[in-house]
């Protein structure tokens, strides 16, 4: 079954407890811890084993499940305590964007060999690495998202398909997504409107507010079968847990409709 859920970044301005208790009562089956330096760190991975005890208890008072961390570094070093946290906690999948420069060919090479070697120090604690096609990366679109995928050959690697990066690389994520469901373990979600280069701001990257064919996409993923976590990742300025709470709502509401409409649910 398609799992939901939220990437807590959302919740950046609270506690990691106060998030989870929002997004289990907004009705998602399950959490992205964030761990991102310098922007949300729920998980602090240079202190995770003090916090280890405490998440899994909230993990468990919610009944709201680790589907997946964002670290979003390349950080040899931050990511191995990130997979060994990770593997102590609970949680399956770590998160990462490509690197590189988008168009920059000297930049593709390093950074296939970087990801290639963190997807094989993610497999020795069982974890799985995935990596999203991002705007101004040397994987930014689906034709460069394949060309990732014939070069890392690591079963601990994984494909998140973020369709609002898609959308702004000029395609539709509804038609993009069979070509890479072959290498798929996640799905980070959001809305968009304009191309970019930015999302936009938060409340428009509330599922529904903007312009990507969000029905489409969900359509393709059932069609194609995908049984994954789907989280939504909402970024920008920071939100009170009153907004947040709201983006989060109207979010699930606006995913759960259409999955039902589609039998998913």
């Amino acid at each position: 079954m398609i799992k939901l859920g939220v990437n807590s970044v959302l919740f950046k301005t609270v506690s990691f407890r106060e998030a989870a208790e929002a997004i289990k009562k907004c009705g998602y089956d399950g959490v992205e811890i964030s761990a991102i330096g310098g922007m949300c760190e729920h998980l602090n991975l240079s202190d995770w084993k003090a916090q280890k005890d405490e998440l899994k208890a909230i993990s468990q008072e919610f009944d709201l499940p680790f589907l997946s961390t964002e670290v979003a570094s390349h950080d040899k070093e931050r990511l191995h305590t990130a997979f060994e946290a990770c593997a102590e906690i609970g949680i399956p999948i770590v998160n990462i964007g490509p690197g590189g420069q988008m168009n920059i060919e000297e930049t593709w090479a390093p950074m296939m060999e970087e990801i290639e070697a963190l997807a094989e120090d993610a497999e020795q604690f069982g974890v799985t690495l995935c990596v999203k096609a991002h705007v101004g990366a040397c994987v930014y679109s689906t034709p460069t998202t394949l060309r990732m995928m014939e070069t890392i050959k690591s079963p601990a690697f994984g494909v998140d398909m973020d369709p609002s990066h898609i959308h702004r690389a000029g395609e539709n994520p509804a038609v993009a997504l069979p070509a890479v469901l072959s290498a798929m373990k996640h799905i980070h979600i959001r809305d968009c409107k304009g191309n970019g280069p930015s999302p936009g701001a938060p409340t428009d990257q509330a599922c529904g507010r903007g312009d990507i064919d969000l029905f489409g996409y969900f359509k393709a993923m059932v069609d194609q079968k995908y049984d994954g976590p789907v989280c939504l990742e909402v970024i920008g300025p920071d939100q009170n847990i009153t907004d947040a709470t709201r983006i989060a709502a109207e979010s699930y509401g606006y995913m759960n409709a259409i999955l039902k409409q589609l039998g998913a649910r």
